[in-house]
């Protein structure tokens, strides 16, 4: 069966919603530029819930678009990759010098690469998991520990190669093989018990208290939860299951062999027929 074309009109409402998180992305940078260090990293986020929303609301409506999906990479890129990195080098990186640039560069790299291996491989990537970390979560980190400092006022050349680790780990979090649960296979319809609701107040009432700090930690936690999956996951760790392209194991490589010989027989059994057909006439 072909391939239905993907559509390649613009829609409004999805890309209007790209539009603001990218426009939250910029802003993050002009804030930290001017010395507004909580009020980038906060923009940082409201960045990542538009993120959240475009794609959502483009499924729910129907209007999906080749357009849109490059152009929410685009958009990604500046909101989730530049951004963090200049408000963290504007912030405290500059005070290491060379370091400090490079260890921004590396982030940035690290979300691009993630990006367009997400782009290549979105049609066979398994969709509950992630390959790597995500880089809205990436830039989450990055601009959770920023503002972290900026609001209990922590003098940035103090825990300047702190940050240094973060946005280098961050960097090489997004470019590896471990897998992230992905969410993608919640049901977010499904009835649900009255107890998880009330647990969802108290996320939001958790998270109100201290914003900051919060969302600094769970991230971090998703971070730290790769490895930790990924490690638990296989008997024997090896270089293919942190970074690289990842092999096939002898399992995917038997069913491969096994569907193989299926069309190979299939295609045996149709040409006995055509050719006894032919032998009739």
């Amino acid at each position: 069966m072909p391939e239905q074309n993907k559509r390649r009109g613009i829609y409004l409402l999805p890309n209007l919603l790209t539009t603001a998180g990218l426009f939250s992305g910029f802003y993050a940078i002009v804030a930290s530029m001017n010395g507004d260090f909580q009020l980038a990293a906060i923009a940082i986020f409201v960045a990542m819930v538009f993120d959240g929303l475009d794609g959502r609301v483009a499924r729910l409506t129907n209007t999906q678009s080749e357009f849109g999906a490059e152009y929410d990479s685009m958009a990604d890129i500046v909101s989730f990759g530049i951004a963090p990195a200049l408000v963290a080098y504007n912030w405290a990186l500059h005070d290491v010098g060379k370091l400090g640039w490079l260890a921004a560069f590396i982030f940035v790299a690290g979300g691009a690469l993630r990006l367009a291996r997400f782009n290549t491989a979105h049609g066979t990537a398994d969709k509950k998991y992630f390959q790597g970390l995500a880089i809205p979560s990436a830039a989450a980190i990055v601009a959770g520990l920023v503002w972290v400092g900026a609001r209990y006022e922590i003098e940035p050349d103090s825990v300047s190669y702190v940050v240094v680790f973060f946005t280098i780990v961050c960097g090489l979090l997004m470019v590896s093989n471990f897998k992230y649960h992905s969410f993608k296979d919640l049901d977010w319809r499904e009835n649900v018990n009255f107890l998880v609701l009330l647990l969802v107040v108290l996320i939001f009432v958790v998270v109100a208290t201290a914003p900051a700090i919060v969302l600094f930690i769970l991230f971090t936690i998703y971070a730290i939860s790769g490895p930790v999956m990924t490690i638990k996951s296989v008997s024997k760790l090896k270089l293919e299951h942190i970074l690289g392209d990842p092999q096939e194991d002898s399992t995917s490589k038997a069913e491969a062999s096994t569907s193989a010989n299926k069309e190979k027989s299939n295609e045996k059994v149709i040409k006995t027929e055509e050719e006894q057909a032919k032998s009739k006439e």
